[in-house]
Protein backbone atom coordinates (compact mmCIF):
# COMPACT_ATOMS: atom_id res chain seq x y z
CA UNK A 1 0.00 0.00 0.00
CA UNK A 2 3.09 2.26 0.87
CA UNK A 3 5.65 0.66 -1.27
CA UNK A 4 8.04 2.71 -2.93
CA UNK A 5 7.18 5.56 -0.69
CA UNK A 6 10.02 7.22 2.13
CA UNK A 7 8.80 7.55 5.55
CA UNK A 8 10.35 10.19 8.41
CA UNK A 9 9.19 9.45 11.86
CA UNK A 10 10.78 11.60 14.42
CA UNK A 11 10.98 10.08 17.82
CA UNK A 12 10.87 6.77 16.14
CA UNK A 13 13.61 4.04 18.27
CA UNK A 14 10.56 3.42 21.19
CA UNK A 15 7.28 3.55 21.98
CA UNK A 16 4.50 4.99 19.73
CA UNK A 17 7.20 5.83 17.21
CA UNK A 18 8.73 2.59 17.04
CA UNK A 19 5.22 1.03 16.66
CA UNK A 20 4.23 3.93 14.00
CA UNK A 21 7.30 3.01 12.08
CA UNK A 22 7.07 -0.62 12.03
CA UNK A 23 3.13 -0.64 11.06
CA UNK A 24 4.38 1.77 8.38
CA UNK A 25 7.49 -0.77 7.46
CA UNK A 26 4.66 -3.81 7.04
CA UNK A 27 2.76 -1.24 4.97
CA UNK A 28 6.11 -1.29 2.16
CA UNK A 29 7.27 1.74 3.21
CA UNK A 30 11.16 2.75 3.53
CA UNK A 31 11.71 4.27 7.01
CA UNK A 32 13.93 7.01 8.46
CA UNK A 33 14.11 7.16 11.96
CA UNK A 34 15.10 10.72 13.62
CA UNK A 35 16.33 9.82 17.29
CA UNK A 36 17.71 12.30 20.36
CA UNK A 37 20.29 9.94 21.98
CA UNK A 38 19.26 6.04 21.81
CA UNK A 39 21.27 4.80 18.70
CA UNK A 40 20.95 1.29 20.01
CA UNK A 41 17.57 1.22 19.98
CA UNK A 42 16.95 3.09 16.79
CA UNK A 43 19.26 0.63 14.35
CA UNK A 44 17.17 -2.04 16.26
CA UNK A 45 14.01 -0.35 15.05
CA UNK A 46 15.56 -0.37 11.88
CA UNK A 47 16.54 -4.01 11.99
CA UNK A 48 13.61 -4.66 12.25
CA UNK A 49 11.63 -3.34 9.40
CA UNK A 50 14.48 -4.62 7.11
CA UNK A 51 14.12 -8.38 8.22
CA UNK A 52 10.43 -8.36 8.98
CA UNK A 53 9.62 -6.37 5.94
CA UNK A 54 12.30 -5.98 3.71
CA UNK A 55 12.08 -2.69 3.34
CA UNK A 56 15.06 0.00 3.49
CA UNK A 57 15.38 1.60 6.69
CA UNK A 58 18.02 3.93 8.45
CA UNK A 59 18.73 5.98 11.06
CA UNK A 60 19.67 9.42 11.88
CA UNK A 61 20.96 11.18 15.00
CA UNK A 62 18.99 14.78 15.26
CA UNK A 63 17.71 17.33 17.88
CA UNK A 64 14.81 18.38 16.43
CA UNK A 65 14.65 21.52 18.77
CA UNK A 66 17.55 22.78 16.42
CA UNK A 67 16.72 24.32 13.06
CA UNK A 68 20.26 23.65 11.36
CA UNK A 69 20.22 19.36 13.17
CA UNK A 70 16.66 19.08 11.14
CA UNK A 71 17.96 20.72 7.85
CA UNK A 72 20.99 18.37 7.82
CA UNK A 73 18.76 15.63 8.65
CA UNK A 74 16.34 15.86 6.02
CA UNK A 75 19.38 16.51 3.40
CA UNK A 76 20.77 13.33 4.75
CA UNK A 77 17.28 11.40 4.37
CA UNK A 78 16.90 13.27 0.88
CA UNK A 79 20.21 11.83 -0.19
CA UNK A 80 19.99 8.08 0.88
CA UNK A 81 16.41 7.80 -0.10
CA UNK A 82 15.64 10.07 -3.17
CA UNK A 83 12.53 11.75 -1.62
CA UNK A 84 10.08 12.29 1.26
CA UNK A 85 6.50 11.19 1.12
CA UNK A 86 5.36 11.03 4.63
CA UNK A 87 6.61 13.04 7.93
CA UNK A 88 5.47 11.64 11.19
CA UNK A 89 6.16 14.54 13.90
CA UNK A 90 6.20 11.95 17.08
CA UNK A 91 9.05 13.26 19.31
CA UNK A 92 8.19 14.67 22.61
CA UNK A 93 9.46 15.21 25.74
CA UNK A 94 7.89 16.20 29.37
CA UNK A 95 8.73 18.23 32.44
CA UNK A 96 5.82 18.00 34.37
CA UNK A 97 5.61 20.52 37.30
CA UNK A 98 3.01 22.61 38.90
CA UNK A 99 3.12 26.11 36.82
CA UNK A 100 3.43 28.30 40.38
CA UNK A 101 7.04 26.67 40.28
CA UNK A 102 8.14 25.91 37.01
CA UNK A 103 10.96 27.34 35.82
CA UNK A 104 11.68 28.58 32.07
CA UNK A 105 13.79 25.85 31.22
CA UNK A 106 11.49 23.17 31.63
CA UNK A 107 8.74 25.21 29.99
CA UNK A 108 11.66 25.88 26.63
CA UNK A 109 12.83 22.04 26.64
CA UNK A 110 9.15 20.94 26.18
CA UNK A 111 7.80 23.98 23.54
CA UNK A 112 11.35 23.55 21.75
CA UNK A 113 11.21 19.60 21.04
CA UNK A 114 7.27 19.21 20.33
CA UNK A 115 6.20 21.98 19.03
CA UNK A 116 8.85 24.01 17.70
CA UNK A 117 10.65 20.66 16.47
CA UNK A 118 7.14 19.74 14.52
CA UNK A 119 7.94 23.36 12.72
CA UNK A 120 11.25 22.59 11.87
CA UNK A 121 10.68 18.96 10.00
CA UNK A 122 7.74 20.36 7.67
CA UNK A 123 9.56 23.66 7.14
CA UNK A 124 12.56 21.15 5.65
CA UNK A 125 10.29 18.51 3.96
CA UNK A 126 7.66 20.93 2.60
CA UNK A 127 10.04 21.52 -0.22
CA UNK A 128 10.24 18.18 -0.86
CA UNK A 129 6.55 17.52 -0.74
CA UNK A 130 6.21 20.42 -3.42
CA UNK A 131 8.56 18.76 -5.90
CA UNK A 132 7.19 15.30 -5.53
CA UNK A 133 3.14 17.16 -5.81
CA UNK A 134 2.57 14.90 -2.82
CA UNK A 135 3.41 14.46 0.88
CA UNK A 136 1.44 13.18 4.09
CA UNK A 137 2.29 15.07 7.44
CA UNK A 138 1.30 13.23 10.89
CA UNK A 139 1.38 15.06 14.15
CA UNK A 140 1.12 12.99 17.27
CA UNK A 141 -0.60 15.66 19.57
CA UNK A 142 -2.28 14.80 22.86
CA UNK A 143 -5.82 14.43 24.52
CA UNK A 144 -3.79 16.84 27.08
CA UNK A 145 -3.67 19.65 24.32
CA UNK A 146 -7.37 19.44 23.63
CA UNK A 147 -8.85 19.17 27.65
CA UNK A 148 -5.48 20.23 29.48
CA UNK A 149 -3.82 18.74 32.12
CA UNK A 150 -2.89 19.83 35.50
CA UNK A 151 1.11 20.01 36.17
CA UNK A 152 1.14 19.63 32.40
CA UNK A 153 0.79 23.46 31.14
CA UNK A 154 3.68 23.76 29.21
CA UNK A 155 3.18 19.86 27.55
CA UNK A 156 -0.49 20.37 27.05
CA UNK A 157 0.24 23.97 25.60
CA UNK A 158 2.45 22.39 23.32
CA UNK A 159 0.36 19.64 21.99
CA UNK A 160 -2.20 22.17 21.75
CA UNK A 161 0.45 24.11 19.83
CA UNK A 162 0.31 20.81 17.52
CA UNK A 163 -3.35 21.54 16.84
CA UNK A 164 -3.28 24.53 15.58
CA UNK A 165 0.23 23.96 13.35
CA UNK A 166 -2.02 21.09 11.94
CA UNK A 167 -5.26 22.96 10.84
CA UNK A 168 -2.73 26.22 9.66
CA UNK A 169 -0.39 23.63 7.34
CA UNK A 170 -3.24 21.51 6.27
CA UNK A 171 -5.40 24.93 4.89
CA UNK A 172 -1.20 26.03 3.30
CA UNK A 173 -0.50 23.01 1.67
CA UNK A 174 -4.31 21.14 0.46
CA UNK A 175 -3.62 23.21 -3.07
CA UNK A 176 -0.24 21.43 -3.74
CA UNK A 177 -1.79 17.95 -3.05
CA UNK A 178 -0.06 17.94 1.15
CA UNK A 179 -2.38 16.87 3.89
CA UNK A 180 -1.62 17.61 7.18
CA UNK A 181 -3.50 15.67 10.08
CA UNK A 182 -2.83 14.75 13.83
CA UNK A 183 -3.38 12.02 16.41
CA UNK A 184 -4.33 12.63 19.79
CA UNK A 185 -3.49 9.78 21.77
CA UNK A 186 -4.41 9.59 25.39
CA UNK A 187 -3.20 7.22 28.28
CA UNK A 188 -0.93 5.02 25.87
CA UNK A 189 1.14 2.33 27.29
CA UNK A 190 4.58 3.10 27.32
CA UNK A 191 7.74 3.70 28.59
CA UNK A 192 6.58 7.24 29.16
CA UNK A 193 3.95 5.87 31.11
CA UNK A 194 5.02 2.90 32.84
CA UNK A 195 2.95 0.29 34.75
CA UNK A 196 0.07 2.39 35.64
CA UNK A 197 -2.99 -0.31 36.50
CA UNK A 198 -4.13 0.96 39.38
CA UNK A 199 -4.03 4.72 38.37
CA UNK A 200 -7.03 6.57 39.14
CA UNK A 201 -7.18 8.12 35.83
CA UNK A 202 -8.07 4.83 34.47
CA UNK A 203 -11.64 5.30 35.99
CA UNK A 204 -12.07 8.75 33.61
CA UNK A 205 -11.13 6.12 30.38
CA UNK A 206 -14.73 5.18 29.11
CA UNK A 207 -13.42 2.10 27.47
CA UNK A 208 -11.44 1.19 30.94
CA UNK A 209 -8.00 0.73 30.20
CA UNK A 210 -4.50 2.07 28.78
CA UNK A 211 -4.27 2.34 24.85
CA UNK A 212 -1.32 0.61 23.30
CA UNK A 213 1.21 2.07 20.41
CA UNK A 214 -0.24 -0.21 18.34
CA UNK A 215 -3.49 1.28 18.07
CA UNK A 216 -1.80 4.40 17.84
CA UNK A 217 0.19 2.92 15.31
CA UNK A 218 -3.37 1.78 13.09
CA UNK A 219 -4.66 5.61 13.13
CA UNK A 220 -1.34 7.04 11.83
CA UNK A 221 -1.70 4.06 8.84
CA UNK A 222 -4.71 5.19 8.16
CA UNK A 223 -3.97 8.92 7.90
CA UNK A 224 -1.35 8.17 6.02
CA UNK A 225 -3.37 6.50 3.35
CA UNK A 226 -6.83 8.55 3.76
CA UNK A 227 -6.46 11.06 0.67
CA UNK A 228 -9.26 12.71 1.74
CA UNK A 229 -8.46 13.61 4.99
CA UNK A 230 -6.64 16.67 5.98
CA UNK A 231 -6.64 18.86 8.93
CA UNK A 232 -8.28 16.27 11.05
CA UNK A 233 -7.47 15.62 14.87
CA UNK A 234 -7.74 12.15 15.39
CA UNK A 235 -8.68 10.84 19.37
CA UNK A 236 -7.30 7.51 19.56
CA UNK A 237 -8.04 8.00 23.77
CA UNK A 238 -10.74 5.49 24.54
CA UNK A 239 -13.26 8.16 24.71
CA UNK A 240 -11.49 10.07 27.69
CA UNK A 241 -11.78 13.83 25.58
CA UNK A 242 -15.23 13.23 24.53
Amino acid sequence: MLKGKTAIVTGGSRGIGAAITGKLASMGANIAVIYAGNQDAAEAVCEKCVKEFGVEAKSYRCNVASFEETKAAVAAIKADFGAVHILVNNAGVTRDGLLAVMNEGAWDAVMDTNLKGAFHMIRHCTALFLRAKEGCIINISSVSGLMGNAGQCNYSASKAGLVGLTKSVAKELAPRGIRCNAIAPGFIRTDMTGAQENNPLLSMIPLGRMGEGSEVAEAAAYLATANYVTGEVLRVDGGIAM
